[in-house]
């Protein structure tokens, strides 16, 4: 068969397959890269926190509110009595679980924890769920903000894992919406409280850090808003409570005439006993000042963490709570660790 000039001729289909196996055996594979897989470390998808407490270190009662609520001057002060918590992202749940070690406490919605993790995903607009494990150690019906303690250590831990989006100023200011006592936990340590105690403004820690101090608490409990009910505002203290802040930091100490909590009046009424613990504590002449914190029905011995004797001797004694303390802070950035000072085996 003859062909044009210059034209090659027509190849047979064997002649085609034929020269595709040459090539493709001519060219070499491509160089398979490996494949890395990162796995998220334990500090990027689960974190353990100490949940400290807080005290009163006067409570002052400025007036009650239109609206029912009471504004109150306060310096508040967080506290080495705390809980363990531990939390881990659970990025295919549809809900948060909790899991604490006391069983009288509801792992439900009215948690404070679970209301902190809802609260943070309606302000950040995150879809995460989170587990959370709570071993508990500060007595609740206290006055100490236990609750309010895990809540604070919720909203920073669920912004620690989500890398931090939130501000702490932007914490402080959401935490006010589901609990008065929250904020303070923002703060740095030490913090001048005022309104319902959401509004926080930092102070120099007015008294050493290494202060002892002993926590006595009857097994019964108070009820905060039994104990706002039973208030007579005619039977408050008419202190002013910058002067209190002044003298506290002046004295670098709680003496006992700084040691002002308005709400002790209704807390003795409802609860006689806690009364009488208060004047044997001040009778035994160990320590500087001894007050009630918070709504009660804890009682703060400051200066010493040692224990009376009748406390350990008698029986009508024996169920009672009882604690050293010291006062912490915390670095900006930071969460609050425990001061070491002392252990639950002491």
């Amino acid at each position: 068969m003859l062909h044009k000039a210059g034209l090659q001729p027509a190849m047979s289909t064997s002649a085609r397959r034929s020269a595709r196996q040459q090539l493709a055996s001519s060219v070499k594979p491509p160089k398979r890269r490996p494949c890395v897989v990162v796995l998220a470390s334990a500090n990027t998808n689960s974190v353990k926190l100490f949940s400290p407490s807080k005290i009163n270190l006067f409570l002052r009662v400025v007036r009650r509110r239109e609206d029912g609520y009471h504004d109150l001057a306060s310096l508040f002060h967080v506290i080495d009595l705390g809980d363990e918590m531990e939390f881990s992202t659970s990025p295919y749940a549809t809900a948060d679980s909790l899991v604490c070690s006391d069983p009288t406490i509801p792992s439900d919605d009215s948690n404070l924890v679970i209301k902190a993790l809802n609260l943070y995903r309606r302000k950040t607009l995150q879809t995460m769920y989170f587990n959370v494990k709570l071993n508990k150690r500060v007595p609740h019906g206290a006055g100490l903000g236990g609750g309010s303690g895990n809540a604070a250590t919720t909203l920073f831990a669920a912004n620690k894992l989500m890398g931090s989006p939130a501000s702490n100023e932007e914490l402080l200011e959401w935490a006010g919406e589901i609990g008065s006592d929250i904020s303070v936990f923002f703060s740095q340590g030490a913090a001048y409280c005022t309104g319902r105690g959401e509004v926080v403004e930092d102070v120099e820690p007015p008294v050493p850090l290494d202060t002892p101090m002993l926590l006595v608490k009857p097994p019964v409990g108070l009820a905060t808003p039994k104990i706002f009910k039973s208030l007579d505002l005619a039977r408050r203290s008419t202190a002013d409570p910058r002067v209190l802040l002044s003298d506290i930091a002046a004295a670098k100490g709680v003496d006992q005439v700084a040691a002002v909590n308005d709400l002790e009046q209704p807390a003795f009424d409802n609860l006689p006993e806690l009364a009488a613990l208060k004047q044997r504590l001040l009778d035994s002449g160990m320590f500087r000042s001894v007050f009630m914190t918070g709504s009660g029905s804890t009682i703060v011995c400051f200066g010493s963490d040692s224990v009376p004797q009748f406390l350990r001797q008698e029986q009508q004694y024996k169920d009672l709570f009882i604690s050293p303390a010291r006062l912490i802070t915390r670095k900006p950035g930071g969460w609050y660790a425990h001061s070491g000072l002392w252990s639950e085996a002491q």
